[in-house]
């Protein structure tokens, strides 16, 4: 049986929880929840919401994670989701595993993410949000496949969820199932141990929410923040799928 193994790459505060929820209720799907997480902070040592809980219950060797990645797939399902955030992918990682897994992107206004970070971790700086990193990540991809991978703007797809995974699906060679569209409410066994800090919306959700979007407001002190990502932003969101 041919295995997709997919890695998703994301900032935070993205729908990348969702999105995690709507390739695990496809049925053929396995999906892990930031394998990279542990590393990165007991390497940066940076506070995040529990921090010490999320070390000691991860592996911080970076190497048997992307052994894991790129090994057999849990339960022998067809898909192996991976859930990455893109700031996690340390400059020291050695890259060569990332040519044997499949690679999306998905983006969000920087502005976006900036409001939304700072209810959780008031202290946030450019790499936090992993834009520029993630920016790094697509080009290295594209250098070593020769392929322009997926890039989905979360904005985008919140307008059309059904149109943008069939989409998808089309391009990555697999069926669209309609099950990715809703799932149960409630908190996942899969879901990583910084849920509680993180995912309060997303255990109320049974979907996607709406595509309507307010006004962005963000204070002044964030700008710099703003105007250091947008370059990479910019570059990622004239390539994403329309």
């Amino acid at each position: 049986m041919s295995v997709l193994r997919l890695a998703m790459w994301s900032g935070p505060r993205n729908i990348s929880t969702a999105m995690m929820r709507s390739w695990e209720n496809r049925g053929d799907c396995a999906v892990v929840d930031e394998p990279l997480y542990a590393h990165y902070l007991s390497h940066t040592r940076l506070e995040h919401p529990g921090r010490d809980e999320v070390i000691a219950a991860g592996e911080p060797d970076w190497r048997k994670i992307t052994a894991l990645l790129t090994g057999p797939v849990p339960d022998g399902r067809a898909i192996f989701y991976q859930k990455h955030m893109t700031h996690h992918l340390l400059p020291h990682i050695e890259r060569d595993w990332l040519a044997r897994l499949t690679h999306v992107f998905l983006i969000r206004d920087p502005r976006r993410v900036l409001l939304s970070y700072v209810r959780s971790r008031p202290t946030v700086t450019a790499e936090d949000i992993g834009v520029n990193q993630q920016l790094e990540i697509f080009n290295h991809v594209r250098e070593v496949t020769g392929l322009t991978p997926p890039v989905i703007d979360a904005g985008d797809f919140l307008r059309a969820p059904e149109r943008h995974l069939r989409s998808l699906c089309e391009r990555l060679g697999i069926e669209f199932r309609p099950g990715m569209l809703r799932w149960p409410a409630g908190p996942r066994a899969s879901d990583g141990v910084w849920a509680p800090y993180w995912y309060d919306s997303v255990h109320r959700s049974t979907g996607f929410e709406s595509g309507v979007e307010s006004p962005v407001d963000l204070p002044d002190h964030y700008r710099g923040i703003v105007d250091e990502v947008m370059p990479a932003f910019d570059a990622l969101y004239a390539v994403r799928l329309r």
